[in-house]
């Protein structure tokens, strides 16, 4: 039996949907509302309406090929089928550091509501700073880590007992959010909150700060949970109904839920605490701070229970997907072999549990406090975006006889729009993120060649054609994003308005371009060898 065939393929349509809004609604909705409010004022709203709809247009790239290749830790996998190992090793490398680093930020949510607890010896736990951006004390980090541990042996021993109970946790997690929105506004609302900008004074609509929210306020962080039924495919009974009901069903509940919240954060913080406004006000723990001003303490009691039961959720999902994206990376030839391996008894990857524990706590330990991991996350996230859309274009035109579940109507107009929008959410990140997060995926680049020189080489030069448009891709938004307008904090070499139709014009010609890349590699031959997979097989 093949380690892919070994895979368990126990997971139902409905548990596979609360697998995604369980990834999405974790620590984001705890603290996402507040950052945003920081970056955007009231214009917080239209970012998670923005953002809404950015993430709608990639998932139907995610769809078709989630559908298509049912496969644990499928996401990683597109890119080397469409264009060769290099592509899907930098594809795979950039979606799995997004995704492995929500686990320890998850930990770190529920340690920083924790510190605002009534008890003195709990508020050393987060130590605060003056831009709002704290970070957790020692005894934090070390509950933090505990948590992370809890989220691994939750895990380590079935795919039937993790879906199970996420799905009981999620049921929890969307009363929570949705109760607490319409508890503050039924509370205290004041509307003049809506008339005050971002540094005080009238509030004026400001599209930058708007999309720059989109980015890197936690808003991006908060959706890419949509993925998570992508990555569990392989374990799911009828992956061409089950795997795009999920994406859509998560995207959608989740959407209601965290626009209610926003608008019930902005409403319910006392005018008194924005007299130097939005961007100055700063919360250990938002929501619960807020509902134990307005006396609602069994509100704050509720959340604060919340703080631990939202985020293990989302922690204890992604755990379980990081660990099946590190076992497709080893079907890519570009990882260690002892990750492929399948504990025969739980159906379990456990060799990359472990290794994802272990860069688990040097996240941890490295990024301190929520807000600055998410904006490292929220970043390494949109990379991921950009591949998706291409490949599925490509497989179109270079796998026309592998089955095909699901066939998305108007891809060849869809897939551009996704990448452009993904491309331009790239630009809203702001300089220095843009050239930070392409050292980054500059990093494991000598794995990659590690492993083909221990080849010999073989494929190199087919599978560097494949990836020179990605290459020079990342290389010119990293350009556009340094010369860009000072609104993304650029040197201003290219005026507002002007310099995103430049990125948005550059995305169309790379869109072009990777699809003329594109190639029928040999993953490709032998998926269409595969005979399709009958549902609940």
């Amino acid at each position: 039996m093949s380690s892919e065939s070994a895979i368990r393929r126990e997971v139902g349509a409905i548990a596979l949907m609360f697998t995604g809004l369980g990834s999405i609604i974790g620590s984001g909705w705890l603290f996402g509302a507040w950052r945003a409010a920081q970056l955007a004022g009231p214009g917080a709203v239209y970012a998670w309406i923005i953002g809404a709809v950015v993430i709608l247009f990639v998932a139907l790239t995610y769809a078709e090929l989630g559908a298509m290749f049912p496969e644990s830790g499928g996401a990683v996998r597109y890119g080397h089928y469409s264009h060769g190992s290099l592509v899907g090793f930098i594809a795979g490398w950039a979606a799995w550091i997004a995704i492995v680093s929500v686990i320890p930020v998850e930990a770190e949510a529920s340690v920083q509501y924790m510190s605002s607890w009534p008890w003195t010896w709990t508020h050393d736990l987060y130590l605060h700073a003056d831009n709002g951006q704290g970070v957790l004390s020692a005894t934090g980090l070390v509950l933090a880590a505990v948590l992370v541990v809890i989220y691994f042996l939750f895990n380590f021993w079935s795919v039937k007992v993790f879906a199970s109970t996420n799905s009981a946790i999620t049921f929890f997690k969307l009363i929570v959010p949705a109760g607490t929105a319409i508890a503050l506004m039924a509370t205290e609302f004041h509307w003049e909150n809506f008339k005050l900008g971002v540094h005080g004074g009238p509030s004026v609509l400001d599209p930058a700060s708007i999309l720059t929210a989109v980015a890197t306020s936690g808003i991006v962080f908060s959706y890419n949970g949509f993925q998570s039924p992508v990555n569990l495919a392989g374990e799911a009974r009828n992956p061409g109904r089950s795997v795009p009901a999920a994406i859509f069903g998560s995207i959608a509940l989740s959407t209601c839920v965290y626009i209610m919240l926003q608008i019930a954060f902005l409403g319910a913080v006392s005018p008194a605490r924005l007299q130097s406004g939005w961007s100055a006000l700063e919360y250990s723990s938002p929501f619960a701070q807020l509902a134990l001003a307005l006396n609602l303490h069994w509100l704050a009691l509720l959340l604060y229970t919340d703080a631990f039961v939202s985020p293990s959720g989302t922690g204890t999902t992604y755990t379980a997907t990081t660990a099946r994206m590190i076992y497709a990376m080893q079907r890519n030839g570009t990882v260690p072999a002892v990750f492929g391996r399948i504990h025969p008894g739980s159906g379990i990857p456990r060799p990359a549990m472990w290794f994802n524990l272990a860069v688990s706590f040097l996240f941890l330990f490295f990024f301190r406090g929520w807000g600055k991991l998410a904006a490292v996350i929220s970043v390494a996230t949109i990379i991921t975006y950009l591949i998706v859309p291409i490949s599925v274009l490509v497989l179109r035109r270079t796998a026309p006889d592998v089955h095909r579940p699901l066939r998305v109507p108007g891809l060849t107009i869809l897939a551009p729009i996704a990448f452009v929008l993904a491309t331009l959410m790239l630009y809203w990140a702001r300089w220095p993120y843009t050239g930070e997060i392409m050292l980054l995926l500059i990093l494991p680049l000598p794995v990659y060649l590690y492993y083909q020189a221990q080849a010999g080489w073989a494929g190199f030069g087919r599978a560097l054609r494949g990836a020179w448009w990605l290459i020079a891709y990342l290389g010119s938004v990293v350009a556009l994003s340094w010369a860009g307008s000072t609104q993304f904090a650029g040197h201003g070499y290219i005026g507002y308005g002007w310099d995103q139709l430049c990125v948005a014009l550059a995305a169309l010609l790379f869109c072009y371009l990777g699809v003329r890349a594109g190639w029928r590699t040999p993953a490709v031959a032998e998926a269409e060898m595969a005979p399709p997979r009958a549902p609940g097989e």
